[in-house]
């Protein structure tokens, strides 16, 4: 039986990061369409995020891409975002833009451009200290295009050298999360393809090293929640990148494509037993409103959490069992097909956000007075209380 009241008490538990880099400017490799409104720094960025934060209640931390999101003055961001009760989550190094990085960066054979990748990567520990944040978020675009290009076993030592050095600097509160990608912009080698590479990695280097998953870093038909359910048995999932996708790193709203399949994600989480870990979206917004597009991401993660929470995990494992195939299948259906929309309302007005967070932002003024007051000259700095 699904115990009503722990699922109340998860569901308001339930929070996840939103990314600075999606409330900006994105686009694809052919276009980026500007918004009004958007934000023309990172603190207007925050200034978004809390009013998605508002609406739903369940995302007062936000990860941050440096250095799309640097700034002179880190303690100075830092008190910004706590007065508008938001964290900084996980910081995001970028090895992927620099020309020097075209063949690499700490896998790149020229050891200058690895030093250089490596002081980038160092200079992101010391921004994640003093923002107070617990996580680095690393994705490579290393790798190659052509066999013979370079060694590729070289290219794996080099990569293991770099992460040594990163990860024995880190403080020990901070952990280092290890995305991976199968290919692009790297198209015959990517130096970390998979998770397991990702794994084999994070063991090597030491404890606080965890693989992170991107759900739009998959070939078609992978099985991502078996994923999942291997990360967690070894005590080696990190966090989650949240988004959907059709073809490949689509970077579309969460749960917008394959529902089903976030749902099942959420499945094996709550079934492993294990406190839920770091859950971020990671959204590209092309031609959809950004603040809206990211408060349905946040409503849709947390309508699938509690669609798995209705799991009857006793009746599931029963059926499982007694081989019972499309009995437990039908635990798993009956859970899915639960409208949950009623709770997550009350539970979000329980915590004083809102009930239906979009419409909320489609009647209010805040993109319009966002957009007014961002068409000015940009402010040189902010104020905040100390």
């Amino acid at each position: 039986m699904v115990n009503t009241m722990d699922t109340e008490h998860k569901l308001a538990e339930f929070s996840v990061e939103t990314p600075s880099w999606g409330y900006a400017d994105s686009g694809t490799r052919f276009a980026v369409f500007p918004q009004p409104g958007r934000p023309r720094d990172v603190f207007e960025k925050l200034e978004d995020a809390a009013e998605v934060h508002r609406l739903t209640g369940a995302a007062g931390s936000v990860a941050l891409h440096i250095p799309w999101d640097k700034v002179p003055d880190y303690g100075e961001l830092r008190a910004f975002a706590e007065e508008l009760g938001l964290s900084i989550g996980a910081v995001n190094p970028n090895l992927f833009q620099d020309p020097d990085y075209k063949l690499g960066s700490i896998t790149n054979p020229d050891p200058g451009v690895r030093d250089k990748a490596l002081r980038h990567l160092s200079e992101c520990v010391e921004i994640a200290t003093e923002l107070g944040s617990t996580a680095q978020s690393l994705w490579l675009a290393d790798g190659t295009n052509y066999a013979g290009q370079d060694d590729l076993g070289a290219r794996r030592q080099r990569l293991l050298e770099c992460l040594t050095e990163l990860y024995e600097e880190m403080p020990e509160e901070q952990e280092l999360l290890v995305e991976y990608k199968p290919f692009e912009p790297a198209f015959y080698a990517t130096d970390i393809p998979d998770w397991g590479a990702a794994t084999l990695i994070c063991q090597q280097l030491g404890p606080r090293a965890r693989v992170l998953i991107d759900l739009g870093h998959h070939l078609h038909g992978t099985n991502v929640e078996q994923i999942v359910s291997q990360l967690s048995s070894i005590d080696r999932l990190g966090g989650f990148h949240f988004n959907n996708r059709k073809y490949a790193d689509d970077d579309l709203i969460v749960g917008s494509t394959n529902p089903f399949e976030l749902f099942l994600i959420f499945n094996e989480l709550i079934g492993s037993g294990r406190p839920l870990p770091r859950l971020t979206i990671d959204q590209s917004h092309n031609i959809e409103p950004k603040i809206e597009a990211m408060t349905l991401s946040v409503i849709n993660l947390q309508e699938s959490y509690a669609k798995a929470l209705h799991v009857d995990r006793e009746e599931l494992s029963a059926r499982q069992r007694q081989g019972d195939v499309l009995g437990g299948h039908e635990i798993l259906l009956d859970a899915y097909n639960t409208d949950v929309r009623p709770l997550c309302a009350r539970v979000r007005e329980a915590k004083g956000a809102v009930a239906d967070p979009v419409a909320a932002l489609r009647a209010g003024d805040y993109v319009i007075e966002a957009a007014n007051r961002r068409a000015g000259t940009k402010p040189e700095g902010r104020k905040v209380s100390t």
